[in-house]
């Protein structure tokens, strides 16, 4: 047992990462799930039509995540090198990535946002499509305006917290959430003699809060003279051989990023076929889930930046040691999740303003999903750990090609050639994660992930 159970220095070093981690990215989805539980306590289809453009947003913003993570990966083990200047070609990379992404995901969704959101609209009887519709338009035309920053933010954060300064994203995190609930119980309701808004004030607030989290970031690193973030603009330019080495592990992220956000829309495009109620109770249940994926996701960051260090150092017997230690972590963290879902389940559904239909979906939703909290906590954590070698074509089978192989045709199938209600399907569906699992487990043992990247 002593080989999945580590010392309390590594413990220590362990929850010191994690913690600024856990804070920032909690801040940062919740200023989403603020939009959230608020506009929906102001109908279901106010609700929906939020819910749908933030699945439409999802791909955005993983691509913006995937485009960043090679570099990402090189920046973790430079600065396990103790090289400085090679972080500060990494954070360049981003900056250029998100740039460029950002720019055609404004053209796409400017262009075709009526369309992508109509995909989601089947009819039972429950809500209104057409006011739906036109709630998710006014929306996205105002939550266009906050992509900048948040691309900004990403670009930064990543190299930040695999370089040991997770506390800055953290501090920048935390403002925008609480810029983002006053801007909502200002602007949603009218609250202090403002306008009722509604779900235009939520996107509102929303907006203002990405640029003081943005700001907030770029200031703090000024202030702290972080080395790699110092002259990042003059002489603007990258290594050749840097960026195309980060460039050919950036891609297999980005497409894994990429496929995996499509698969995952596909998915809710197919549950949406069960009517507007599916959409509408998965908006509820989405409130948990994120927060408790948003644990697992940060424990598998932390997992890839540990591991990434060590790589960067050399040091293959630490990497081989410590990975089987923080899998039996996240096995052990997903119990907190299990009893999180578990007790939030009946209490989160009466917070919004809709039927007892739609409640009793969303709590099912959430049983189920904790059902497979401890499968999910695993692969998330085994995701990272490959990847923290650079091994990105390993990812994006492990990930996104298992995604469209496996998970999208079992949804599809259910839907299409079945009459299963809601519940039963997403249950099915989830029983992929298992098999998941296992795969992932399996190449952590073949030890393919282990390779130090900035040597080679």
């Amino acid at each position: 047992m002593k080989k999945y159970f580590g010392t309390k220095a590594f413990y220590k070093t362990v929850i010191a990462l994690l913690l600024p981690m856990l804070l920032q990215n909690t801040a940062s989805s919740f200023v989403n799930l603020l939009d959230n539980l608020m506009v929906g306590r102001t109908g279901t289809e106010q609700m929906s039509g939020v819910s749908i453009v933030n699945q439409v947003m999802f791909i955005y913003n993983l691509c913006i995540f995937g485009g960043t993570s090679g570099a990402g990966i090189f920046a973790a083990q430079y600065y396990g090198k103790g090289d400085r200047d090679g972080v500060r070609q990494c954070l360049r990379f981003n900056l250029l990535v998100v740039t460029l992404f950002t720019v055609l995901a404004a053209a796409v969704l400017k262009l075709f946002g009526t369309p992508l959101i109509s995909l989601f609209l089947t009819d039972d009887g429950q809500a209104d499509l057409a006011e739906t519709l036109r709630q998710g338009q006014g929306y996205l035309r105002i939550m266009l305006l906050g992509i900048a920053p948040f691309a900004l933010t990403n670009a930064y954060s990543g190299i930040l917290r695999s370089c040991g300064a997770p506390d800055v994203p953290m501090k920048a995190g935390i403002l925008a959430l609480l810029a983002n609930l006053a801007g909502n119980y200002v602007l949603i309701f009218g609250n202090f003699g403002f306008p009722a808004l509604g779900v235009r004030g939520a996107a509102i607030a929303t907006v203002i809060s990405r640029y003081l989290e943005a700001g907030m970031l770029l200031a703090v690193c000024r202030r702290r003279r972080l080395g790699y973030t110092e002259g990042l603009l003059k002489g603007f330019r990258i290594p050749k051989p840097l960026f195309l080495s980060i460039l050919v592990s950036s891609l297999p992220l980005l497409c894994n990023e990429l496929f995996w956000s499509l698969g995952e829309t596909t998915l809710t495009q197919s549950y949406s076929l069960r009517g507007i109620t599916a959409i509408a109770a998965f908006n509820i249940a989405n409130v948990v889930m994120m927060v408790c994926g948003n644990i697992q996701q940060t424990l598998g960051g932390c997992v890839g930046i540990i591991l990434g260090n060590a790589l960067g150092t050399g040091d293959f017997d630490k990497a081989r040691e410590d990975c089987p230690r923080l899998m039996m972590l996240a096995l052990l963290t997903s119990g907190v999740t299990v009893a999180l879902m578990l007790l939030v389940a009946p209490l989160v559904p009466e917070f919004y303003n809709t039927g007892e239909g739609v409640k009793a979906a969303a709590r099912g939703l959430i049983y189920t999903c904790a059902i497979f909290q401890p499968f999910g906590a695993v692969v998330h954590s085994a995701y990272f750990a490959i990847r923290s070698g650079g091994r990105t074509l390993l990812t994006v089978v492990f990930d996104s090609l298992f995604t469209w192989v496996v998970v999208v045709p079992t949804c599809y199938l259910l839907i299409h050639y079945t009459q299963l209600p809601l519940l039963r399907v997403y249950f099915f569906v989830n029983c992929t994660t298992v098999v998941k699992t296992f795969f992932g487990l399996y190449l952590l043992k073949k030890g393919v992930w282990i390779r130090n990247l900035v040597t080679e």
